[in-house]
């Protein structure tokens, strides 16, 4: 999540540019995180601004991996325990939902779709949207 900039930047960055807005990333599968990138003043009487870095990752924490999701799965189950587990009656009531979404859809013509190889960062049309409004990816 980039956050927007300030309206009116009263600092410039140690380079002399404008500073770069702040960021909050989630790191998800295999090394789940947290990681925080701000501009913090320079401690002292320079009015130097330099971006921090706070990050956090579960295995570099706790020295060890979480578990995957199907590993707690099967372990609840073994031991009987159903909480983390769907009742019946609710999955037919979302299937009846979605059932009607999927008709919908095959009644509509297909929509052009920008698909793009397996293992590249995607299609040049997500890069478009990005920079359609001054925004770019980010390569954590």
């Amino acid at each position: 999540m980039q956050f927007r900039s300030a309206p009116h930047m009263l600092f410039r960055s140690a380079e002399g540019g404008p500073l770069e807005p702040n960021v909050l990333a989630m790191h998800i599968q295999p090394d789940e995180g947290i990681a925080l990138r701000f501009s913090a003043k320079v401690p002292g009487a320079s009015m130097e601004i330099r971006p921090v870095h706070m990050d956090f990752l579960y295995g570099a924490s706790f020295g060890t991996a979480s578990p995957d999701a199907y590993e707690r799965l099967l372990l609840d189950c073994m031991l009987g325990d159903s909480t983390l587990f769907t009742r019946r009656d609710e999955v037919e009531a979302e299937w009846a939902f979605i059932t009607r979404i999927l008709e919908g859809w095959q009644q509509a013509p297909r929509p052009a779709f920008p698909n793009y190889e397996a293992g590249t960062w995607g299609p040049a049309a997500a890069d478009d949207l990005m920079q359609g409004d001054g925004r770019r990816w980010r390569r954590l």
